[in-house]
């Protein structure tokens, strides 16, 4: 692998470690068949099944050099989410127009997920069509394949599709032009060696004009048996305290009324950062209680909420904190996994069972009202009917509003993969179905306690099933429907009295 760096324009004195090719013959891009991607709510299918393209109106301050257009499709997670907006700010300060039509695109970047397999060939197959228009525009086109699937796949992703001339990992999201600047030189440029992640140059497209994502903590050191994360999104990296309130600021003046804070491991925040806690106790001198407490009191941003958790680091000073932020949602999302203590051992989560109930009764402690969801896997390597129902007790005794439930998807290299114990797929399906079914029971259960209740909601805009409606949200993370110009009040937060419930949504009016 050839070794270079960003170019000066840049402006940073970091190595990137990249693979630049002389353009090989083209080939057809080789796609598998597809299976019908099952239809499961889960946290890295955030995006949905079919993922979700950019929409944004043209800010470009200059026009775009001969008409030149991005169109960016991404898959996955909040956080690919937050990249992609990071991407399109560094394409939008290089003269792009965003288009919503790939075959209208200059540009194309598909932003990956491989946290399950189904996602990953859905990447594959959505090559396909654009790789044929490659071939009939040649030099005309430029594909690039960001994110996980990028940072797993690698050179190989050239082999099975050489009509791609950029792969990259996350890390590299805001040095896209510098990297599409080699690709102009002629080369196919692979970029996916670790690196350390600089603060963005480019200001993030954001697609919502009222809530906005901000990076936290990038990275996982956890390594988990079942999950490719550590391996395509790099060691944890903390950004700084004062980057991230400073990013916060700027959203404050600029209109925004709710940020979440984003990271895949976001309670272990500050581990990486110089220094200890003056008091004596052995903390780090930041960690994600500090950060709360420090940026709780931003300007403008009336909501802060948070994702994703983890419950090794989930503590009791975390939620005190929380309880006396005012402007902290009252919703934890808090992936659990298995509610068995020998599957979570063998998926080197760091907890047991009774760790996280002991996490759930210290919320409602605190914050009794609190909207608590989290993630499951069914049928992991050796699960058993007892231990699956383990999984289902545990959702019953903590009274989840949302689970994110998935059946157990190997995927390279990792150690789950390699297990010889597989559990069948017909298996896992039943298994997933039985525990869809108990979820669902008991989010309805939970939804009763706002029959009635006023609400602070933050309208969001119209309905786009009935223009006559607008939606919103409230600070429990419940998605709410009412009679009324959603349009006119987008980012007001109004008073919403709730008349009637489903397990996921609530509908009613305004007061």
């Amino acid at each position: 692998m050839l070794h270079g760096s960003i170019p000066a324009s840049c402006g940073h004195s970091s190595r990137c470690f990249f693979e630049t090719r002389r353009p090989p013959l083209r080939r057809n891009c080789t796609i598998n068949a597809i299976a019908t991607p099952q239809k499961t709510e889960e946290a890295a299918n955030f995006c949905g099944p079919d993922g979700k393209v950019l929409q944004r109106k043209n800010l470009v301050s200059t026009p775009a050099p001969r008409g030149k257009k991005y169109h960016i499709h991404t898959f996955g997670c909040q956080m690919n989410l937050a990249d992609s907006e990071r991407m399109a700010g560094v394409l939008e300060e290089e003269g792009y127009e965003n288009t919503e039509d790939p075959d209208g695109a200059d540009v194309l970047v598909y932003n990956t997920c491989s946290i399950r397999d189904k996602a990953e060939q859905k990447v594959y197959s959505v090559l396909g069509r654009q790789a044929k228009r490659k071939r009939e525009k040649m030099g005309d086109l430029k594909i690039v394949v960001a994110g996980c699937v990028a940072s797993q796949e690698g050179n190989a992703l050239l082999r099975r599709c050489p009509e791609v001339d950029l792969v990259m990992g996350p890390h590299y999201a805001n040095r896209l032009g510098d990297l599409l600047d080699q690709v102009d030189q002629g080369s196919q440029v692979v970029a996916t060696e670790e690196t350390e992640i600089m603060e963005d140059v480019a200001v993030p497209r954001r697609s919502s004009s009222i809530s906005a994502w901000v990076n936290l903590i990038y990275g996982c050191n956890e390594h988990c048996t079942y999950c490719v994360v550590p391996n395509t999104r790099g060691k944890e990296q903390s950004r700084t305290p004062m980057a991230v309130r400073n990013e916060m600021v700027a959203l404050g003046e600029a209109g925004y009324k709710e940020v979440t804070l984003l990271g895949q491991n976001i309670d272990a925040y500050g581990r990486d950062l110089p220094g200890l806690a003056s008091d004596g106790s052995g903390r780090r001198a930041w960690t994600f209680t500090d950060l709360l407490q420090f940026v709780g009191d931003v300007p403008g941003i009336e909501r802060i909420r948070f994702a994703t958790s983890h419950p090794r680091y989930f503590t009791e000073r975390l939620i005190r904190a929380c309880s006396k932020i005012d402007k902290l949602c009252e919703f934890f999302h808090i992936p659990f996994q298995s509610g068995d203590n020998l599957i979570l051992r063998e998926m080197r989560r760091g907890y047991t069972h009774e760790r996280y109930r002991k996490i759930i009764d210290n919320i409602r402690r605190y914050m009794p009202d609190a909207s608590i969801s989290g993630d499951a896997i069914v049928g992991f390597p050796g699960e058993t009917e007892e231990q699956f129902e383990r999984t289902v007790a545990l959702v019953r005794e903590v009274g989840f509003d949302r689970v994110n439930t998935a059946a157990y998807s190997p995927r390279p290299n990792t150690p789950a993969a390699d297990r010889e114990d597989q559990v069948a797929d017909f298996i896992k399906q039943d298994r997933l179905n039985r525990l869809n079914a108990v979820v669902n029971e008991i989010a309805e259960a939970r939804a009763q306690r706002f029959s009635g209740r006023d609400l602070e909601v933050l309208v969001e805009g119209v309905n786009p099933r009935n223009d006559m409606q607008g939606m919103g949200r409230t600070r429990h993370n419940k998605v709410v429907f009412f009679d009324g110009d959603g349009a006119a009040l987008k980012g007001k937060v109004v008073t919403f009295r709730v008349e009637r419930i489903r397990p996921y949504t609530l509908y009613g009016s305004l007061i």
